[in-house]
């Protein structure tokens, strides 16, 4: 039978603890299926809007409830880490001879501090429970890697909502929050979930620079430029080329017009999600002469490394031919030899387009 008061106790200690760890939402949500939530997450997966992301498909029964995962688990315990920018996002889109990365990516990598703070949290937990005769618990931890419907389950947690863009958001802390989760068996008092305060807002869906929104609440994917520039590997379609302008890594714009974003207060940012100074407006020239040593050491803790230098630099060269910079020939020159086809084709791209 489970302790009502040791359990509530427990938990307003949880969420002085997960604070102090630097998260800025925490919320209780149970574990088991949400058919609305299953429906849907099958209906994107039917009509393919997860393009080449096979493991979205792959791992299906997973995502469709926590218990699908971890069956034991009983209640999900979801976290928030503000990293809300102190410099407007779109600022840069007036420099076309810099590159623009969004600002997720501009500081360390999140998986690493998320989920060392998560694990923190969950030893604190773990101990405490045995502390107040709770017995002995069981946690897992995730962090974007695991088939974890993290923005879902936020706002089952009271942490937010999910908004027209699909992204998880806050009334505290606008459209920028990282997320993690822990699974616990622990069955903590669960939170009222987040509730829907879009209105009448479109600013979100009329901000796409693709058109990546078939409807309100819905992305397609195949047309986002944060999965068009980060999971394509192959090049990316001409019909999106020009859209991407200087975004060489991801995209802001649909969280940076949310007006709910007036809230974010960057007091509650983590340090280590502060922009690195030689990523905030990075020189598209300099970009471009990367080769895999240079970009593996410019990119060192940053979650740019994964997607590798080719498909990086394949990036720079759509936002070289988007720049009308004429000065950007040279280096774009450079790279009609590549080694990589999919990067001398955008060189030769790039070429084209300011030769015009």
């Amino acid at each position: 039978m489970v302790n009502a008061a040791a359990t509530n106790s427990l938990k307003h200690d949880l969420i002085a603890e997960a604070t102090r760890l630097g998260f800025a939402a925490c919320g209780v949500t149970p574990a088991g299926e949400d058919p609305l939530r299953a429906a849907r997450l099958e209906q994107w997966l039917d009509e393919g809007m997860h393009g080449a992301m096979e493991w979205m498909e792959a791992r299906a029964h997973h995502r469709r409830s926590p218990q699908g995962l971890w069956p034991e688990a009983r209640r999900v315990i979801a976290l928030g880490m503000s990293y809300a920018p102190s410099v407007d996002p779109l600022t840069l889109a007036e420099e076309p001879d810099r590159a623009r990365i969004s600002v997720y990516a501009q500081g360390s990598d999140y998986h690493d501090t998320v989920k060392k703070a998560l694990k923190a949290l969950a030893r604190w937990l773990v101990a405490e429970a045995g502390k107040r005769g709770l017995g002995e618990i069981g946690v897992k931890v995730f962090v974007d890697t695991a088939p974890v419907m993290e923005k879902p389950l936020g706002e089952a947690a009271g942490l937010g909502w999910q908004g027209k863009h699909t992204n998880l958001v806050s009334r505290d802390h606008g459209s920028w929050l990282f997320l993690g989760a822990i699974y616990t068996t622990l069955e903590l008092q669960p939170d009222a979930p987040g509730r829907d305060r879009c209105g009448s807002c479109s600013a979100c869906q009329t901000a796409c620079p693709t058109n990546a929104f078939p409807a309100p609440y819905r992305l397609d994917a195949r047309r986002c430029i944060s999965y068009l520039t980060i999971e394509l590997k192959e090049a990316i379609p001409l019909e999106f080329r020009k859209a991407l302008g200087n975004r060489i890594y991801g995209c802001d714009d649909c969280l940076a017009v949310c007006p709910w974003n007036k809230f974010a207060d960057t007091a509650h940012t983590m340090r280590a999600f502060l922009p690195r100074a030689e990523l905030a407006a990075p020189r598209l020239a300099e970009l471009l002469a990367l080769d895999d040593a240079a970009f593996r050491k410019l990119f060192s803790g940053s979650p740019i490394k994964r997607i590798g230098r080719n498909r990086f630099v394949r990036n720079c060269l759509y936002a070289a031919g988007n720049s009308a910079d004429p000065a950007l020939a040279g280096p774009v020159r450079d790279l009609l030899s590549d080694p990589d086809p999919v990067v001398s084709e955008a060189a030769r791209w790039a070429l084209d387009e300011l030769s015009v």
